[in-house]
């Protein structure tokens, strides 16, 4: 398993952007597929992105597509995911989770998520 370390979240007006950063030390994140759960109070998490470790083809839920970016920098040994045109929403708290290294991954499933961040919660709201 790999140890995983989030930064970003927090509060941000209806329409406007942040990015959520997942990173970790002593292992390389290149080699891992990473996927971006959400979590809402009263509601499973479900998966919204996810980036592969091989060719980093990248996969979204219809409900983010074209609003959110998931992507790497692997000089920083971070995965990013970049949300704009924030939709006011009731407060969730997204995590960022790896699979096993080099796992064949497409759409985020949580059963495929082996090691997860603690989570940021982010409120959209005026």
């Amino acid at each position: 398993q790999v140890q995983l370390v989030e930064s970003g979240g927090g509060l941000v007006q209806p329409g406007g952007s942040l990015r959520l950063s997942c990173t970790t030390s002593g292992s390389t994140l290149a080699y891992y597929p990473i996927g971006w759960f959400r979590q809402a109070p009263g509601k499973e998490r479900e998966g919204v992105a996810a980036i592969s470790s091989s060719d980093g083809n990248t996969y979204y839920v219809e409900s983010v597509k074209g609003r959110f970016t998931i992507f790497r920098d692997n000089d920083k040994n971070t995965v990013y995911r970049d949300m704009t045109s924030l939709k006011p929403e009731a407060p969730a708290v997204y995590s960022c989770a790896a699979a096993a290294p080099r796992a064949r991954i497409c759409l985020p499933r949580i059963p495929d998520y082996v090691s997860w961040g603690q989570g940021h919660q982010v409120t959209v709201s005026s």
